[in-house]
């Protein structure tokens, strides 16, 4: 019997808690407001991410999403590489209060594939 990895449970966990949206969903509500986190790696981060994202690794996101972001109602969508980073820094931006916040299915390779804007 295959089990799954302890990340893919826990990541797996973190899904059942967080909303998901797809890439033309995060493209539509970072037009309406939202803020687009990437939580990748400063490396990852500087050879390409979202259009008019903010780079708050998951190693920082909770410590610095209250400077970056002190309001707990603004719209935040985090995004990774695959969709399991994400989905982990926004469970845990939920924990901390945020109230409207999203992981982006798929990630940036997603967001990629989709011909979405790039910088």
């Amino acid at each position: 019997m295959n089990h799954p990895s302890r990340f893919a449970q826990l990541t797996a966990d973190a899904k059942s808690r967080v909303r998901e949206v797809t890439p033309a969903q995060a493209n539509e509500e970072q037009a309406q407001g939202a803020v687009l986190i990437d939580v990748r790696e400063r490396e990852e981060f500087v050879q390409g991410h979202a259009k008019r994202a903010i780079h708050l690794s998951k190693g920082v996101v909770e410590l610095r999403i209250e400077e970056a972001i002190p309001d707990i109602a603004t719209p935040i969508i985090c995004y990774c590489g695959g969709g399991s980073r994400s989905a982990l820094a926004a469970d845990n931006l939920q924990k901390m209060g945020y109230t409207n916040v999203a992981s982006m299915a798929g990630g940036l390779k997603a967001w990629r594939n989709e011909g979405l804007a790039m910088e």
